[in-house]
């Protein structure tokens, strides 16, 4: 009988959780992955999409890239040559030295994102791109960065937000636009219905966490910063405002006073569609305190995203929610708030002091123009499903100048553009460090198998391309376990990674963390800001606004692609099983708009605009509000009958802040597929 063994791992997918894995083996191959049943945040539950994933296509080698490929034949058209490490790396190195010595290093874009990699698999690419003095596309704008700048404004920080633990002490817990029943399966299911206190879900979409919720409030979409003066209004009205609070920790709200005052529940229902007394009712619950606030991404991407999150971030302050258990808000529980050095990691000193940068909104463009690019490197995302303009971003990736590379597991629809493709192992095959974005944990990402043929960890390659590159400073070429060695040490976060992967997952404190217990924040008056001069001095409002975007108009809906519960971004779209499972391609209408159009559930429906056209089936129900199209993100466009997906009507407008995503700003007309 072969030999069993399993080995304690943790998924460094793209979501809240970082849920523990166990992974079975026989003779050292993997036989099986589940979850781990003594990982205190999962307890043994992976979310159906990465049971079905990795248990498939990640161990399929049929589904693998496995050798080093090279096109053959025209760009796009999918055909590729195998070739070995060392023709390849030659190859890419001698391609982007030239490209620098004649067009400049700044003309070579690096993008990449973290869907897929844990803490080096992300990073450690970064110190190579750094030295040759790429432009990088930031990876945030496509995803949460008008929410990383808005809060920075007020608070100084986005990134340290409260312990989940807290919840023990809460009064009340409100989730403002994120959907954890898709991007957190194991805090819809576990930490919300065993928290003591009631909950209230904000989202236009009433999705399952919603429906589990003791209140939901259906705000149309991009009317947040009105609710959250109208909630405010209501706190301010009935003494719950903190005003010794407020004092001694806040400097602007006698300047937004007066704005609070107007925005009566009454201002609040015309400016979002939520019912005054819903408002009232809402408000009170909070008020109760101590109260948490999760601010979700889902909040952010509208044209004034930023607006919104400044505004719905005033509640802990003006109702003193901060520094007590039970209390606080969370948006991002970043690495920084766990004492990672990310300059290091990153090697920012490696580079020019202010390295070129482009927002993903404006890749499709960029990528246009030879005098901005003439190579391109992809890693850890597939920009051919996951970004705006997506028509005009695949008619450049197809420009024969452009030499592109792509480090994958998978042919996706950005590979199938590259001229190299580079085969690269998943977590299940490589040591890392994973840190939850929403539990304070630090979790052990440990090596589980072989990569399949010749496929190398993402730091792996990028040291050989180093090598291949004549680029000798000795943060190219450091091993993965010194750079988990010196996280550990200099955080204190576990003894060793052999340690820290015996017991697999640590909190970073035995006891909850109380979010800025000192009441010291790093804003430059060192308080919450309500009125901001940084933000003024950046080109903003001083203060927040009570702004309801307009709703559409001329027979046209708001679309809202939040993720899906069966895919990750752009990832896990290739499974047999899961491609089964999500069927044909959706979109959601309320039944008052799909009688308006004639629709039925079933019917083709084809969505447009100025950007693009895509014909979708329809399905017809109450869970989205009037005015608005709801189709999820993720699905590969190679795989869709009409070889696009719902990025083809994304015209990458940015939101109000940090050149971030506004997609939830997108606005279309829907009608029966084929009519006038």
């Amino acid at each position: 009988m072969a030999a069993a063994d399993a080995i304690r791992t943790t998924c460094p997918r793209d979501c809240y959780d970082a849920c523990g894995v166990l992974v079975l083996r026989r003779d050292g191959a993997i036989d099986r992955v589940r979850g781990d049943p003594e990982h205190p945040v999962s307890r043994g539950k992976l979310c159906p999409k990465c049971a079905a994933g990795y248990n498939g296509a990640f161990l399929d080698p049929q589904m693998r890239l496995t050798k080093p490929l090279r096109r053959i034949g025209p760009k796009g058209g999918g055909r590729f040559e195998p070739i070995g490490w060392d023709a390849a790396l030659s190859e890419v190195a001698e391609r982007l030295g030239s490209i620098a010595e004649t067009h400049g290093p700044a003309t070579i874009l690096s993008t990449h994102y973290t869907g897929t990699f844990a803490l080096l698999g992300y990073s450690f690419g970064s110190r190579l791109f750094n030295r040759i003095g790429a432009t990088e596309v930031e990876p945030d704008t496509v995803c949460n960065l008008a929410g990383h700048v808005a809060l920075g404004y007020l608070y100084g920080t986005s990134e340290s937000g409260f312990d989940p633990r807290t919840a023990r002490d809460t009064q009340c817990i409100v989730v403002w636009g994120a959907n954890p029943s898709a991007s957190a399966p194991h805090a819809h299911a576990q930490w919300l219905p065993e928290s003591p206190g009631s909950v209230i879900v904000i989202d236009p979409i009433r999705t399952p966490t919603a429906e589990q919720a003791d209140l939901h409030l259906q705000p149309h979409p991009g009317s947040d910063a009105a609710l959250a003066f109208a909630l405010l209004h209501v706190l301010v009205r009935d003494g719950r405002a903190d005003h010794a609070f407020l004092e001694a920790h806040a400097v602007g709200f006698d300047e937004l006073a007066p704005v609070i005052e107007d925005c009566t529940p009454d201002w609040g229902e015309a400016a979002t569609g939520v019912p005054a007394a819903v408002i009232e009712q809402a408000a009170g619950m909070y008020g109760a305190g101590p109260s948490l606030l999760w601010l979700g991404q889902g909040l952010q991407r509208t044209p004034q995203g930023g607006n919104a999150m400044r505004a719905c971030g005033l509640l802990p302050a003006v109702t003193g929610n901060l520094g007590r258990p039970g209390a606080g808000f969370l948006y991002l529980n970043g690495t920084d708030g766990r004492g990672v050095d990310h300059e290091w990691l990153a090697g920012t000193g490696l580079g020019p002091q202010s390295p070129p940068s482009i927002s993903q909104m404006d890749l499709a463009a960029a990528l246009e123009d030879p005098a901005r690019a003439q190579a391109l490197v992809c890693w850890n995302i597939n920009i051919a499903a996951s970004n705006p303009q997506q028509a005009r971003l695949h008619a450049a990736l197809e420009r024969e100048d452009l030499f592109t590379v792509v480090l994958e597991l998978f042919p996706t629809d950005t590979a199938d553009l590259a001229d190299i493709v580079l085969p690269a192992a998943s977590f299940l095959e490589h040591d890392d460090l994973v840190m939850s974005y929403f539990d304070l944990t630090v979790s052990a990402q440990v090596k589980a198998g072989d990569p399949p043929g010749d496929a190398l960890p993402n730091t792996e390659i990028f040291r050989r391309l180093a090598a291949a590159m004549g680029f000798d400073e000795p943060e190219l070429h450091e091993s993965d376990a010194s750079m988990i060695a010196e996280v550990l040490r200099s955080t204190g976060l576990a003894e060793d990674f052999a340690s820290l992967a015996a017991q697999g997952t640590v909190p970073i404190a035995r006891e909850p963390v109380i979010q800025f217990a000192d009441l010291a924040f790093p804003t430059p008056s060192g308080r919450i800001e309500i009125a901001s001069a940084a933000a003024e001095a950046d080109g903003l409002p001083r203060l927040p606004r009570a702004h309801a975007e307009p709703r559409p108009d001329g027979g046209r809906l708001r679309l809202l692609s939040p993720a899906s519960p069966w895919l990750l971004n752009a990832s896990l779209a290739n499974d047999e099983k899961i491609t089964r499972r999500i069927g044909a391609a959706t979109v959601t209408l309320h039944p008052s708009d799909a009688e308006a159009r004639g629709l039925a559930p079933g019917d083709a429906a084809e969505l447009a605009n100025e950007t693009g056209r895509l014909v979708l089936t329809v399905e017809v129900s109450d869970t989205v509000p009037p005015g608005v199209a709801c189709a999820p993100k993720g699905r590969w466009p190679k795989r869709e009958p009409g070889g696009a997906n719902v990025n083809v009507l994304n015209p990458g407008a940015k939101a109000d802040m940090g050149e971030s995503s506004a997609v939830h700003g997108v606005e279309v007309t829907v009608t029966a597929a084929g009519s006038a």
